[in-house]
Parts: structure tokens; sequence; C-alpha cells
């Protein structure tokens, strides 16, 4: 698991095509390895990542051919500026949301307009993902954790302060931009309980009694 709160900006080193799927090696930045061992998890533009060797400030994970289907990372060039987290830990400060680094697929950068010192980021994603974003919910892109702040249709905005446009790889992005989108964790876990009720049972009436088992609301 993760924040979504990007520790640093790595770049990709090299990368090494293997019968389908790749192996990617990462310079780290200021990425501290110290605590880091062989199989930990790390999150490369949000995509959880084994780390199966390191080399001073380099560490090499592969990349599965599922991965590659499903996230950005098949367009990585050497060069290329990566969001860096390391998986985050008991005593780790939870300023993002929980963030499993399991892409749910791509979206589009539309549009980006200047809003006062920020700048606000519209994006495009596939329908069957759109059910997923609310207003004022959750989403990571790329690894990093942000508010939505507008939903129309299968386009949704937030806005980027210019700590994160400095801190993160928004400052890279450009018209046409793909990205790694992961829809919050509770919306997936809610579609699959309401999806296992009885199809006799009226949407509220699912929504409700998941929302009450869940906890989120309280029986009377």
């Amino acid at each position: 698991m993760f924040t979504g709160i990007i520790q640093t900006v790595g770049s990709i080193a090299s990368i090494e095509n293997k019968a389908g799927d790749m192996s990617l090696t990462i310079n780290t930045a200021s990425l501290d390895l110290n605590n880091c061992e062989l199989g930990d998890s790390i999150a490369v533009n949000g995509v959880c990542l084994t780390a199966v060797s390191f080399h001073s400030e380099q560490f090499t994970a592969d990349v599965s051919k599922e991965t590659l289907s499903k996230t950005s990372l098949g367009h990585l060039q050497v060069g290329s500026s990566i969001n860096l987290e390391k998986a985050l830990t008991l005593n780790t400060a939870l300023g993002g949301h929980l963030v499993s680094g399991h892409v749910d697929g791509l979206a589009t950068l539309m549009e980006m307009q200047q809003d006062a010192r920020s700048t606000r980021y519209i994006f495009e994603v596939a329908p069957e993902l759109q059910h997923y974003i609310a207003i004022k919910g959750s989403v990571t892109i790329d690894g990093t954790s942000l508010t939505v702040n507008k939903v129309s249709n299968n386009q949704f905005d937030v806005n980027i302060v210019p700590h994160t446009q400095q801190n993160t790889i928004f400052g890279c992005y450009k018209l046409g931009s793909m990205v790694n989108i992961e829809v919050d964790i509770i919306a997936r876990y809610l579609e699959r309980l309401i999806n296992g009720k009885s199809i006799t049972d009226s949407p509220n009436n699912q929504i409700m009694a998941t929302l009450t088992k869940t906890g989120f609301i309280q029986s009377s």
C-alpha cells in the first residue's frame, strides 16, 4: 500500500525487453534505499513494482505483460521522468489516501487551464471507469493522490498547486499525455458488494444495505 504522496522524481536508466515483457532500471534520485530489501514494493508512476536488485542509487524491477497492457509503463523511454514512492509502513503519515498501486486504466490529458497560482488539468477516462470518479472524491494520477473538482460524463478535473507541479511529473505533461489512473479503493469494493446482492433488490436498497454493512452509515 502507498499514500499517493510522491517522495521523489526519478528517471529511467535502462529498459530491457524480455520475450513480451520488460525489465526497468530506475535512477532513484533522492529516494533513500537504505531500508529497502529485495522483494520490497516501490510505486513507479503509481504502479506497484517489486524490486529485484539494487545498484547504488538504482533499482531494477520486472514489468509483466499484464501490467504493460493496463498502464503507461510501456511508453517510457530512457531518461523519462517518473514519480516514485516507497510502500508505506505503520509509522508513515497518511497524507494522501490509501493507494494500492494496482492501476485501473489510462486517462488522457485533454486540457490545461491556469487557475490563479494553480493549474487545472482536465482528463478523460474510458467509459467503464467514469462511475468510480466522484466530485470531491480521491483519485490517483501517476501515483499522485488528488481530489476531484468536477466530473462531466467521462471527464474530470483536478487542481495542481505549485508544490505538486514542482515535485511530481505533472510539469512534464502535454496535451494528449497518457497517465495511469487508480480509482478510490473503497469504490471498487462497494461495487463488488453491491453486485453481489440479489438482482430483485432495488439499487437504492442495495446501496443502503451495503453502506450499513460496511459501517459507513448506522442502522436505525
